[in-house]
């Protein structure tokens, strides 16, 4: 998103990708270390630690979801560019606005969908079945992260409309 690095807004909202990338990273070592904590316990001790799934569960959708808008910001999913060639300039740029528009509006219905979801599950005391963990500030980070997705799909097709893009 280089084409409005100098915008206020712009800063803003690649520091807040940037907070959620790093929350997703201490999830990252957060399952590294219960993991490695409840192998050790379970085989070298024999006691499993309770409710270790639901934590993995738990933590592991905090790490994708709050990683994913900086993951896009940056663009470093896989791409695949196998028709680039034959599609030329127009039809990659084509299919780079219609392949956001595709992704942004199922991100923005999942936003939606988790919002809503986060907000029943705390009016209600949601919680999982073995630990009791409330799970509504999980449906909460997965609801952020999907929508600062959606905001870059959307500040991506202006770049690609405005012929800033750099990719």
């Amino acid at each position: 998103m280089s084409g409005y690095e100098k915008s206020a807004w712009a800063r803003y909202f690649a520091h807040a990708n940037y907070i959620l990338a790093v929350l997703g990273g201490i999830c990252l070592i957060g399952l590294v270390l219960i993991l490695a904590f409840g192998v050790i316990m379970r085989y070298a001790f024999g006691q499993p630690i309770l409710g270790l799934n639901e934590i993995v569960q738990l933590v592991a959708l905090a790490l994708v979801m709050a990683s994913l808008p900086y993951a896009t910001e940056q663009r470093v999913h896989v791409r695949v560019d196998v028709f680039d060639k034959a599609l030329g300039h127009w039809g990659r740029m084509f299919g780079d606005i219609v392949s956001r528009l595709i992704s942004g509006y199922v991100l923005a219905i999942l936003t939606q969908r988790a919002w809503a979801k986060s907000m029943d599950a705390l009016e209600w005391g949601d919680a999982t079945n073995m630990l009791n963990l409330p799970v509504w500030p999980f449906y909460a980070v997965l609801a952020a992260g999907t929508a600062l997705c959606v905001m870059v799909f959307v500040a991506d097709i202006l770049l690609i409309l405005s012929g800033k893009d750099e990719q």
